[in-house]
């Protein structure tokens, strides 16, 4: 009797866990939202901690604004993904199914971020790349917010919130760029200059 009943105590701390993970995938931007199983965000989490902290005090940021300055600057979605670390919802944002050709931009500074050519559909409902435009576009730096080790990922340029990494994208580099719609737009790629 008394062992049925820590059971029947332990299963319930188990699925209020369980739910509590997937409640907090869900809000990251986490294709393993969708089957329910919580897991780390890439290989290299072990040692994200200390190259990201690392690569956040070497790191300097050009474009620095006031928090007004950002919130005159942006709308209240983009002011609350780029400024607040916020999270848009899935399958409900501009670029989750977008297939223009182009190059998508930080929302607030305008910085280069990713190619349309690296963009895959990862059935997650937000906007995924394979790889950032080049190695200084983005920076990636340790997340533990909602439980998690996860590693977020902001422009190099003003800081901004774009979205998170995880090691469960396509070739050639096997990692899903995740990002927010609202951080981000997509630009026509300029016309060949003429000879």
């Amino acid at each position: 009797m008394g062992r049925s009943r820590v059971v029947e105590r332990w299963g319930l701390v188990v699925s209020m866990a369980a739910i509590g993970a997937i409640l907090a995938i869900g809000a990251g931007c986490s294709r393993q939202a969708e089957t329910g199983v919580a897991m780390a965000t890439t290989d290299s989490a072990d040692g994200a901690a200390e190259d990201g902290d690392q690569q956040m005090q070497e790191h300097v940021f050009p474009v620095q604004k006031t928090d007004a300055e950002w919130r005159e600057q942006l709308s209240e979605e983009q002011y609350h993904v780029l400024r607040e670390a916020g999270t848009e919802r899935a399958f409900d944002n501009k670029y989750w199914n977008e297939h223009s050709d182009g190059i998508y931009h930080c929302a607030g500074c305008d910085n280069e971020l990713f190619d349309s050519d690296t963009k895959f559909e990862s059935g997650t409902g937000w906007p995924s790349f394979y790889e950032p435009i080049d190695e200084g576009a983005v920076v990636e730096r340790p997340d533990h917010s909602a439980g998690m080790m996860r590693t977020e990922v902001v422009c190099a340029d003003c800081e901004g919130h774009l979205g998170h990494v995880f090691n469960d994208g396509p070739q050639p580099t096997g990692l899903r760029y995740c990002m927010n719609s609202a951080a981000m737009v997509l630009k026509s790629r300029e016309a060949p200059a003429e000879q």
